[in-house]
C-alpha cells in the first residue's frame, strides 16, 4: 500500500470540527477515508490534573496520550489496522465501543492539539484550521456540554473561562498562521466543506 495522504484538522473547542468531519465522511466509503480523533486518547479522569479549585482540566496537551496517538497514526501509515477503546467523556451511562481503524488512501487526523505536537504535525501533508468567533464557540460549547452531556451550566462556563480559552490561546491559535487552509465557521462551513471534498476526490482519483 502506498503512503496515505494525511490531512490534519484542528480548531478551538466549538469551532465545528466534529460536525465538519461528520459531513465530510458522508461523501466517502470506509475504504477511501479513515478518521482518527484525538478525543479517543484522553487519559482517564483520575489521571487528569486539577486546577487551584480542584476541577479536572482536560484542556491541556498533557491530558491526552499523544505518544500513543502518534504511534497509531504511524501504524496506519504502514498499512496496519489499529483498535482503540472509545472515549465516552466520563459518561457513567455510556458503554464504550471498541473502535477499529483501517488503513485507507486518505487519513484524517483530528484534534485540538495536533499542530502543537511536532511529532504529529510533521506527519501531515495538509493542515486545515476551523475558525469561529469566540462568542459562537461559547454558545456551541454550552449546547454540547449542557444539553448533550448534561454538564451543569456553571461548570461549562467555568471550564471555558479557565481551561478552554487559555488552552486555545496557548496551544491552538498560535498555529493558525502555519496552516494551509482556514475555514470560517461563523455561519456555516458549506463552501469550505465543498472545497475539501473536491480536493480529496482528486487525491483518490
Amino acid at each position: 500500500m502506498n503512503k496515505p495522504y494525511i490531512i490534519g484538522i484542528s480548531g478551538g473547542s466549538g469551532s465545528g470540527k466534529t460536525s465538519f468531519i461528520r459531513e465530510l465522511k458522508t461523501d466517502f466509503e470506509a475504504h477511501e477515508l479513515c478518521v482518527v480523533s484525538q478525543d479517543d486518547y484522553y487519559f482517564s479522569r483520575e489521571l487528569q490534573a486539577r486546577d487551584n479549585l480542584g476541577v479536572h482540566n482536560f484542556d491541556r496537551p498533557a491530558s491526552i496520550d499523544l505518544p500513543a496517538f502518534v504511534t497509531d497514526v504511524k501504524a496506519l501509515i504502514r498499512g496496519e489496522t489499529i483498535e482503540r477503546q472509545e472515549y465516552t467523556f466520563n459518561n457513567k451511562d455510556a458503554v464504550p465501543k471498541m473502535l477499529r481503524f483501517l488503513p485507507t488512501p486518505v487519513l484524517i487526523v483530528e484534534g485540538l492539539f495536533i499542530f502543537h505536537s511536532k511529532d504529529l504535525c510533521d506527519l501531515l501533508d495538509l493542515k486545515i484550521f476551523l475558525h469561529a468567533k469566540e462568542n459562537l464557540k461559547v454558545i456551541r460549547r454550552i449546547k454540547r456540554d449542557k444539553i448533550e452531556r448534561n454538564y451543569p451550566l456553571d461548570d461549562v462556563l467555568y471550564r471555558y473561562q479557565h481551561h478552554v480559552l487559555p488552552a486555545f490561546e496557548r496551544y491552538i491559535a498560535p498555529y493558525r498562521n502555519d496552516v494551509d487552509i482556514i475555514i470560517n465557521n461563523n455561519k456555516n462551513f458549506v463552501n469550505g466543506l465543498g472545497v475539501v471534498k473536491g480536493f480529496i476526490r482528486d487525491k483518490l482519483s
